[in-house]
């Protein structure tokens, strides 16, 4: 995919969806630090869930941490893998009381210091909460850079650093989620709806499938 080709496919996302965001459910940028911290291997429906019970009862540092382990499991052990999800988010939970005023920090080195927040987390954080041009690639972006040929990578760090040197800078700000919402609806893992696709003429894959 050439330079105009990648700019008419951002150009024809962003008039199908001009705003987009996130699917977790947030109201403060630590809340969203808590809900991705758990998506990791759970979908944005389950963490909503699991979210909406907990945050009603806890939504900063201090009230989780005063849940306890026990407490905090109780509401979170839907979501797969919440032992240790927990465990993550009570000690992030103590870090940023006693490293950060109860803030989640902006930069990355600070948020990748979280127990429990990796690069991608970080990205979402940054991207969501903070307006950052940042690019969290997970399973779907990874999946439509390659399909697509918009930024193909071997790995998640190769299609992160094609992506930021290839999408425009125009739209980088909102890539994030508009890649994550394609390959979530359209361009799927198996049988991709390429007949409701809008760039489908953009795109490399040569196994394109009609409307389901």
């Amino acid at each position: 995919m050439n330079a105009a080709a990648r700019r008419a496919f951002f150009t024809r996302l962003r008039a199908a969806n001009p705003q987009p965001t996130t699917e977790l459910v947030y109201a403060s940028p630590f809340e969203l630090l808590v809900a991705v911290i758990l998506s990791a291997q759970a979908t944005d429906r389950s963490v909503n869930q699991a979210t909406a019970r907990l945050f009603a009862v806890a939504r900063t540092p201090a009230a989780i941490l005063a849940l306890g382990e026990d407490g905090l499991k109780a509401h979170i052990r839907t979501i797969g893998l919440y032992n240790a999800k927990a465990a993550n988010i009570l000690r992030t939970c103590a870090l940023l009381l006693e490293r950060h005023g109860g803030e989640v920090p902006r930069t990355r080195a600070a948020l990748e210091a979280l127990p429990g927040v990796g690069r991608k987390t970080a990205n979402v954080v940054l991207n969501t909460a903070f307006g950052e041009p940042t690019i969290a690639v997970d399973t779907h972006i990874f999946r439509v850079a390659n399909r697509t040929g918009l930024a193909p990578g071997k790995d998640v760090d190769a299609v992160e650093a094609k992506l930021m040197r290839v999408v425009p800078r125009e739209f980088r700000q909102d890539a994030h989620h508009w890649l994550i919402l394609h390959g979530r609806y359209v361009c799927t893992a198996r049988r991709p709806r390429c007949g409701e696709c809008p760039v489908a003429d953009l795109c490399d894959y040569r196994d394109k499938t009609g409307s389901e």
